[in-house]
């Protein structure tokens, strides 16, 4: 996962002048749970037909010019970048909310973790 490469990918778009806004989640393994639990790390797994299909949905909404998810698979540390989504558009009314079902979307349909 490279941030630049993919803000380059997003750039190099022949529509990129329609841009306002990239807005960019990344995703990281943290020290513990939801309940507070500690956690020493996560396996990551991803569904990529199912990461395919969330970017293809969300391409067609007002507005937005590109989406882009890129994960991180296997054994990973606390600290580790788990997942990277950029969403580029025209405005951030148009941007954020796309962006934040990206990422929801990615955690209940696409991701399999497993806490350590």
């Amino acid at each position: 996962m490279d941030l630049n490469k993919m803000v380059a990918a997003i750039k190099s778009r022949p529509d990129f002048h329609k841009a306002g806004m990239i807005a960019t989640h990344l995703g990281i393994v943290r020290s513990f749970s939801r309940d507070g639990s500690p956690v020493r790390g996560m396996e990551l797994s991803v569904k990529n037909d199912k990461v395919d299909l969330i970017m293809e949905e969300l391409r067609k909404r007002p507005g937005i010019i590109e989406v882009l998810i890129e994960a991180n698979e296997g054994d990973l540390r606390v600290g580790d970048e788990l997942v990277a989504i950029m969403v580029a558009g025209d405005t951030r009314d148009h941007v954020f909310p796309v962006l934040t079902e990206a990422i929801s979307r990615f955690k209940a349909e696409a991701a399999v973790e497993k806490e350590k």
